[in-house]
């Protein structure tokens, strides 16, 4: 399974989040996941909307383009991307489906 793939013109992302870090950023793999860090800690939902915002600046969309398929509770989530704009060269993605 890859980090990623495409269902029609959205971007699914499988992410492995970070909460707490230092910086917000994209941070390679973690297993078959992207590996996401993020300054915001995990509670009451702030890591979450932040990851949302994270990434629908990241692909230049705006936040209600983005939402959360799965993993509300865990640091392992799906997000759909809903027509991204641009792919960030740090998520080494291609515009093939896998």
């Amino acid at each position: 399974m890859s980090h990623f793939r495409w269902d029609g013109n959205d971007l699914i992302l499988e992410c492995h989040l970070q909460p707490k870090a230092s910086r917000d950023e994209f941070a390679g793999l973690h297993g078959d996941r992207l590996k996401i860090r993020l300054t915001a800690p995990p509670v009451d939902g702030k890591a979450n909307a932040h990851l949302l915002a994270f990434l629908a600046s990241a692909l230049a969309v705006s936040k209600s383009q983005v939402s959360l398929e799965s993993g509300q509770q865990s640091r392992q989530k799906r997000v759909r991307i809903k027509q991204p704009q641009q792919l960030p060269d740090a998520l080494e993605l291609t515009t093939q489906s896998s």
